[in-house]
């Protein structure tokens, strides 16, 4: 059960304490709730539970979708874990951000564990929707690597390897993987993809896929597109919606497209953004009624496409040359790892691996966990060795660069 309402809550009194779920059930197909009667006497008499599966709606998956525009227009409702949150003398830090489809029942996971053990733990993991600006301040304005909390879990590139952040960190050894895994899930580790850090001082503990959808209605006599590549082509100019406000993903896109495109191909994928949308939004664009502001192709992470209903006119695409993957970091501070062992066992052990995987279908690196991917369904992943070689955080001003410039069509 998450901790802003209950499926079996009537409609009314749940957009009448968040109003933002108004636009997104209306989106839904519950257009009758933006009128203020209808909301109050219909609304009054039938649950968000039974209005969902009205419409064939699964409860527990819409049920992410709101909890994430909750937490996304209510940010402040998502700086902590609980009211039981420890603020301060605890043996252990831990920050970050998680994913918000997983976030609320990863918590519950998370506090129970804790109140079974002897150590105290100071702990501030926001929803992803809030980003990682709060850490970043801190780390420039240090070199210490006192200020790093014990242990760090986030998606992205940028926090992680830009030399102004934890990258200065990463070059001194200021961090170890203490997973103690010898090898990581087959989906991750074979002979097109290794996600286990050869240095030894960064853990994976899942990853968030970037795959594409394609509004067939709007396609025309243009080919399928079904790689990245194809994304790049001409006549998929000014049709593409890319989540530029979940930038771990979008620098996900750019760093993998430049690595294998070129500049050539970032100034292709700016030329090709249409818009700029939350993936909530993707699922539900076809029903905009401009046609010249409906994306044809819809890149997003591989959770939303769950939210696709049965009358949808979109594809979902796992692309042939693999879905692009912002990986899932957790990053323990080596001069505490005695200390933060059975934390890090913990995010590790098959138990969260199931729950990321199967809740949020953020596939796990946990070797025993099923991530119920075919052999098909691959991935592209930037590689230690492009990130150990690259100036990661330079590369990524210069990719966004090129990649809005051609947008704006300031490069022919």
């Amino acid at each position: 059960m998450n901790p802003y309402f209950s499926l079996s809550d009537k409609v009314y009194n749940i957009t009448e304490k968040y109003p933002e779920l108004i636009d997104l059930l209306a989106s839904n197909g519950f257009e009758n709730l933006r009128n203020e009667m209808m909301r109050k006497t219909l609304g009054k008499t039938i649950s968000i539970e039974t209005a969902l599966l009205s419409k064939k709606i699964d409860p527990a998956l819409f049920e992410k979708q709101m909890i994430e525009m909750i937490e996304r227009t209510r940010p402040s409702l998502s700086t902590g874990l609980s009211d039981a949150k420890h603020e301060g003398g605890g043996e252990i830090k831990v920050e970050g951000v998680l994913p918000c489809p997983i976030r609320v029942p990863l918590l519950e996971k998370l506090e129970q564990w804790i109140s079974k053990q002897s150590i105290t733990i100071d702990y501030d993991l926001k929803a992803a929707s809030m980003g990682v600006d709060w850490i970043k301040e801190r780390l420039q304005s240090s070199e210490d690597d006192s200020v790093l909390s014990d242990v760090f879990l986030s998606a992205g590139f940028d926090l992680f390897f830009d030399k102004n952040l934890m990258g200065k960190f990463k070059e001194s050894d200021a961090f170890i993987d203490i997973s103690g895994l010898k090898s990581l899930h087959s989906d991750f580790d074979n002979e097109s993809i290794d996600l286990k850090d050869p240095k030894g001082q960064y853990s994976v503990i899942g990853v968030v896929p970037a795959i594409f959808m394609v509004n067939k209605s709007l396609l025309g006599d243009r080919p399928f597109p079904k790689s990245w590549a194809d994304l790049l082509k001409p006549e998929f100019e000014n049709t593409i919606a890319l989540p530029m406000k979940d930038l771990d993903l979008l620098n996900a896109v750019l760093l993998n497209i430049y690595k294998n495109h070129g500049e050539d191909g970032v100034r292709k994928l700016g030329r090709g953004l249409l818009t700029n949308m939350h993936p909530a939004q993707m699922v539900k664009s076809h029903i905009k009624k401009k046609e010249n502001a409906m994306p044809v192709i819809s890149v997003m992470p591989y959770f939303f496409t769950q939210m696709i209903g049965d009358n949808s006119p979109f594809t979902p695409v796992w692309p042939e040359d693999g879905a692009i993957i912002s990986p899932i970091f957790l990053l323990t501070k080596a001069k505490t790892k005695e200390k933060t062992k059975a934390f890090v066992d913990f995010m590790f052990s098959k138990e969260v691996g199931e729950l990321m995987s199967a809740n949020g279908k953020f596939p796990s690196t946990h070797p025993d966990v099923d991530n119920q991917l075919t052999k098909d369904q691959t991935f592209m992943w930037l590689g230690w060795d492009y990130i150990n070689t690259h100036d990661i955080g330079s590369l990524l001003i210069e990719t966004e660069k090129m990649f809005y410039d051609a947008k704006e069509g300031d490069i022919l």
